[in-house]
């Protein structure tokens, strides 16, 4: 049982992961990950490289070989969902390694993504995207609508990586590693884009190694250790606590 320090845990999480299994192949690498995510959240999966944070997106997404677990999104279990239709339900993920469509436009590739509007279980409505609205949060997508995917720099794929996943009007967004690779000044737009979506009561789960990014963001950390997790709590309770830091993520 992993340690646990700050707030409780939110009471009714719009994302509720218990006891969640992964394997690729025969090895075995999430070991009875729980985490919970709730509305207007941004919760951070901290943790070394191959702590399993990756995996455990992928997991929750249905994007690994094989998994086992209780994954209740809005409610409804998607632990035997198909990761298209978890992307249906309002489940957004964003790759680390991006994945946009290189001979395909900016617009072509926001189009892709594109899904009905949503609402909330009290009858309001989840924030809907359109390519305009996305051009405002991203300001560098929208002086290049007409630019293919191969011709964007790593940054501007990250956002418009972000910017598809966001077309297909998701409740909770699944961001994979967003500090990685890319300029500062792409960094800080990540973690303002962050901030609007929490404002507006998107949840955010995101695995991340960048602890002055975490921090800037997320509400709540997991830190992960060899596919467990090993720490729960508040990220300030995580920043304020040297030994943890220092035996789980190496600062």
């Amino acid at each position: 049982m992993g340690k646990q320090d700050g707030r409780e845990q939110p009471k009714t999480p719009l994302l509720q992961v218990d006891g969640l299994h992964a394997w690729y192949g025969a090895a075995h690498i999430l070991h009875g990950v729980s985490v919970q995510v709730g509305r207007g959240e941004v919760v951070a999966l901290m943790g070394r490289n191959g702590a399993g944070k990756s995996t455990t997106l992928k997991s929750i997404a249905a994007l690994v070989p094989r998994r086992e677990g209780k994954i209740l999104f809005r409610g409804e279990d998607l632990a035997r969902k198909a990761a298209h239709q978890i992307a249906q339900r309002g489940l957004g993920y964003v790759p680390e390694d991006r994945r946009i469509f290189t001979e395909l436009t900016v617009l072509e590739n926001l189009e892709v993504g594109r899904q009905p509007p949503r609402t909330w279980p009290d009858g309001t409505a989840v924030p809907h995207w359109t390519p305009e609205k996305l051009f405002a949060l991203f300001p560098n997508l929208g002086e290049m609508p007409d630019r293919l995917g191969g011709r964007m720099s790593g940054g501007e794929q990250q956002m418009l990586t972000v910017a598809r996943t966001l077309m297909g009007q998701p409740c909770l967004v699944l961001l994979d590693e967003p500090s990685e690779g890319v300029a500062p000044l792409i960094v800080e737009q990540m973690a303002r884009t962050i901030l609007q979506l929490k404002q507006a009561g998107i949840g955010i789960l995101l695995s991340e190694q960048n602890l002055p990014f975490a921090q800037a963001v997320a509400d709540r950390a997991y830190v992960l250790e060899k596919g467990q997790i090993v720490w729960s709590g508040a990220m300030a309770a995580l920043a304020g606590d040297a030994n943890v830091r220092r035996q789980y993520l190496g600062v």
